[in-house]
């Protein structure tokens, strides 16, 4: 007979207590709550306009201007849309602001990082004194040279054309200063390191700067992209013929006749125009918010 021995108890092992949260985190005090308060009614102030566009621009005019408005629509329409898209040429005057927007981003990602690279990294005579005159530039509204940059692109021919709706805009004193402030962070030795191998100028701010410029370029990129498209005073001068509009002069052209506004019209232009912008944030908007935190440290 085999005798066996007891089987030792088994130890238990309990499981360590979830943390407790303190009640201050659950608690909702007075100035949480006012601030919350606040921001949501800032948040409602916000929306309502662009609330308000977006379910005009499905009604009809007599509904727009019926006292007193409604907010939901009483009879969808299509109308307003389908005229911009049937009517109205729209697909030459979305592909005029694409071009326009697209290219003056280009110029602004690449001669604005190479001036703020200059600034930030080189010496040269009249280092100083160059981004003095980025930083007056920068401070002269665009009003006071409006009149002597249409002599100079109606001297050179180029009135009515594309380049004189990029040309003047292809590089702006902000991109400067926004790439300037950034690659000042950068390390000197990383670039003194590629130097003793051998490397020139050029391949160092192609291969080891621009790499590293990710969140500034996004946010210069979503600036330049914003201002050009939402551009209204320069290609109305500028473009005078139909094929060279872009979506604001068209907006403002065919949708304000002699003796009455379109609402309806004008409203659904507005979301033609906006929504482009909205998407364009809401897939850049971590670089956006990561690019000015970083040039705001500086």
């Amino acid at each position: 007979m085999t005798l066996t021995s007891p089987a030792a108890p088994a130890a238990v092992v309990e499981a360590p207590e979830p943390p407790r949260r303190r009640r201050a985190e659950r608690r909702v005090t007075p100035g949480r709550a006012l601030t919350y308060t606040v921001l949501l009614v800032g948040l409602l102030v916000w929306i309502l306009p662009f609330a308000w566009m977006l379910l005009g621009s499905v009604k009809t005019q007599r509904e727009i201007l019926q006292r007193p408005p409604t907010w939901w629509p009483e009879q969808f329409t299509w109308d307003n849309f389908a005229t911009w898209f049937g009517q109205l040429n729209f697909g030459q005057f979305f592909g005029n602001s694409v071009l326009v927007a697209l290219v003056t981003v280009a110029g602004n990602l690449v001669f604005c990082s190479m001036v703020g690279y200059a600034l930030a990294k080189m010496d040269f005579p009249g280092k100083k004194a160059l981004f003095l005159v980025v930083m007056v530039t920068l401070m002269v509204p665009g009003v006071v040279t409006f009149v002597p940059l249409f002599v100079m692109v109606s001297s050179l021919g180029l009135v009515d054309s594309y380049a004189a709706l990029i040309l003047p805009f292809v590089t702006t004193p902000l991109g400067v200063f926004l790439m300037r402030q950034f690659m000042l962070g950068i390390p000197d030795p990383l670039l003194e390191a590629a130097r003793i191998d051998g490397a020139g100028e050029l391949r160092i701010f192609a291969r080891i700067v621009m790499p590293l410029c990710g969140p500034p370029l996004a946010t210069l990129g979503i600036l330049t992209f914003l201002a050009s498209w939402n551009n209204f005073l320069w290609p109305l001068v500028a473009a005078q013929t139909e094929a060279k509009y872009t979506l604001p002069v068209a907006l403002s052209l065919y949708s304000t006749g002699q003796n009455a506004t379109d609402y309806g019209l004008l409203l659904a232009g507005s979301v033609l125009v906006i929504a482009p912008i909205i998407l364009l944030f809401v897939f850049l908007q971590r670089y956006f918010i990561q690019g000015i935190a970083s040039t705001g440290l500086k």
